[in-house]
């Protein structure tokens, strides 16, 4: 068993020191409390205060349920999602139910599902809307997905994450208008499936949306761009 060492010893010298100059200190102290004592007090200046400005007229108007973007962000997900348009006929296997994604399947779209979800966890997922349709050979998801954006900006890594690699693999991208941050990216190899591809990505406050297409025939590049815009112009 080891011994606890105690605390250095101080000698007798350095003791004696240290009490001399404690007593010099509180009788120091003690004649300057005489002297202060005696002398009239030192009135205080008066306390001064700006006046501030008041506002005039009426407050401005309340941001409308359409220019409020927190409120349509923590209202029903779903409503930001673009409508399908006439025509267009339901895919083989829909995604989520009833437009909401939960987070295990939404995680079975990345290619290590089970880090994916512990990933989304520390990142604090919220929810996640889908929406998907066919027009004739062209398939069409679009996902929403809400992060609470608190400890970390999951919103923005995720989309940084998914740019990284649409980057790597598309052979031309184009520019979201208004978004900031977005882009389009088509002309890439094509999916498992052989079919083309192509894809969007953005982000508005904590919400991240993603845009996929693929079809038998190529995609133009303005389709998917005219797409993207519409979706982003919903958030």
């Amino acid at each position: 068993m080891g011994t606890t060492r105690g605390a250095r010893r101080r000698g007798r010298t350095p003791l004696l020191i240290a009490g001399g100059a404690v007593l010099g200190v509180v009788a120091g102290l003690c004649t300057g409390y005489t002297v202060q004592a005696g002398r009239a007090p030192t009135p205080l200046p008066p306390l001064s205060q700006p006046v501030l400005a008041q506002a005039k007229g009426k407050a401005p108007a309340p941001l409308s349920a359409a220019q409020d973007r927190k409120a349509a962000s923590d209202g029903d997900l779903r409503n930001m999602l673009l409508k399908r348009p006439a025509g267009a006929s339901d895919v083989d296997r829909p995604a989520g139910h009833d437009g909401w994604l939960p987070m295990s399947e939404y995680a079975e779209y990345y290619t290590e599902p089970d880090e994916e979800f512990r990933n989304l966890l520390s990142e604090e997922f919220r929810r996640a809307a889908v929406a998907d349709w066919r027009e004739g050979s062209l398939g069409v998801t679009i996902r929403l997905v809400q992060f609470r954006d608190e400890r970390v900006v999951a919103s923005q890594g995720a989309l940084e994450s998914a740019e990284r690699w649409a980057t790597k693999e598309a052979g031309h991208s184009a520019a979201i208008l208004g978004s900031g941050n977005g882009r389009v990216y088509t002309g890439g190899d094509l999916d498992s499936g052989g079919r083309h591809r192509a894809e969007a990505f953005a982000r508005r406050g904590n919400v991240f949306m993603e845009l996929w297409l693929d079809s038998d025939e190529p995609i133009a590049a303005q389709k998917a761009l005219d797409l993207a815009q519409r979706q982003w112009e919903r958030m």
